[in-house]
């Protein structure tokens, strides 16, 4: 599980529970008062009360571990008074250092509010550009049903370098995008932003899914390379391996065009058949670089119920403790029968396990189902 998660577990636990693990330190109080009031002179237990406080700190405000300590300071006075030692500079050294701990305990608390209110904004802003950026997908598509999954490599990122995007076209098809960007940071944010706004730009319109490829290649290594000097764009690798598909509504087929990117994955029933274009093209950004003006579309079967994967190679290259490649192929049936959404999910936690929650890559998975045609509307008899 990653960092940010066990973040969120931590702090919701802390203040769901912060009431009936305030009974700890006002016990601890009660306990070391009656305690050191009813044991010999020679013994001295005021010195404890400085864990109230701090055991305070660990799930608790400032206000509330400020109310504690100023418990605990005055159940140390109580003491003083109670064994008529109240004068002596004993028991006032141990008044001052329990209100030198309590002060240092409530300073505590209010830095540590003061970071967790910034990196509350700093998410909100996060996750707003990720939605902006990386927009969920559609649940339904005319008769397909969709789900995606993104898992970024660094635990308190919310964007990389993996992609993907639909959009439905007015002749009754859905087309898909899937991508890997080259490189990490903002580099790499910037490229995934310039590719999925060429896409969304285009890919509604009535182009055929060649001429949106070269569109997509021309706009991604203009952009990336407009205000380089030409030494620059000479040895320029701004590109991204990338999927593009075209799933007509009432033809049980996928039309796709692969630019260097993984080939996806049609689970029909426990088989598993990877749809390898014949010709696979050069990435998006190096295409129009070395001349490539034609793409070709690759057909295969896509019939109802089956179940079609589209991955980056953050998922297949993914390995373990030991070094071993996750087993995608071999897991993704165990879960064909179910909805994409629970199958992502079911597929998130199984990768997340392989790795032990620590990704070498971004990791993208989209899951589309067909599902029978709906039937058309007929005229009212008259």
């Amino acid at each position: 599980m990653a960092l940010r998660t066990w973040l969120d577990v931590w702090r919701s636990w802390r203040t769901g529970h912060a009431p009936a693990l305030l009974v700890i330190p006002l016990a601890l109080i009660v306990i070391v008062c009656v305690v050191d009031v009813l044991s010999p002179r020679d013994i001295h237990l005021g010195p404890l009360l400085v864990a109230a406080p701090a055991l305070t700190v660990a799930f608790a405000g400032a206000r509330t571990t400020a109310v504690v300590g100023a418990l605990a300071v005055a159940a140390q006075v109580l003491i003083g008074v109670l064994r008529g030692v109240s004068g002596t500079a004993n028991i006032q050294a141990q008044i001052a250092a329990l209100i030198v701990v309590s002060a240092v305990c409530v300073t505590v608390c209010v830095v540590r509010g003061r970071h967790e209110r910034q990196l509350h904004q700093v998410r909100s802003v996060a996750e707003a550009a990720q939605r902006v950026l990386l927009q969920p997908l559609p649940e339904r598509a005319g008769p397909l049903q969709i789900a995606g999954l993104y898992i970024p490599a660094e635990q308190e990122a919310e964007l990389g370098g993996d992609l993907y995007a639909a959009a439905r076209t007015a002749h009754h098809s859905t087309r898909l995008l899937i991508g890997d960007v080259r490189g990490s940071g903002l580099g790499a944010i910037s490229n995934t932003a310039l590719l999925l706004g060429a896409f969304r730009a285009a890919a509604h319109r009535q182009a055929t899914l060649p001429r949106l490829a070269v569109h997509l290649d021309g706009a991604f290594r203009w952009d990336t390379s407009q205000w380089r000097p030409q030494k620059e764009q000479d040895t320029a690798e701004d590109f991204a391996t990338a999927m593009l598909l075209d799933i007509p509504d009432h033809d049980p087929v996928v039309h796709l065009i692969s630019c260097g990117h993984p080939p996806p994955l049609i689970l029909r029933g426990n088989r598993v058949i990877p749809l390898v274009a014949e010709a696979s093209h050069l990435p998006i950004g190096f295409g129009g670089a070395f001349g490539t003006t034609e793409y070709d579309v690759q057909t295969f079967p896509f019939e109802v119920g089956d179940l079609l994967l589209l991955y980056t190679d953050g998922v297949i290259e993914a390995r373990d403790a030991d070094g071993r490649f996750y087993p995608f192929t071999e897991r993704a049936p165990q879960w064909t029968a179910d909805a994409p959404g629970e199958l992502l999910r079911h597929l998130q936690d199984d990768l997340l396990a392989h790795v032990d929650a620590r990704l070498n890559d971004d990791a993208a998975v989209v899951a589309i189902r067909r599902l029978a045609s709906a039937p058309q509307p007929t005229a009212p008899a008259r």
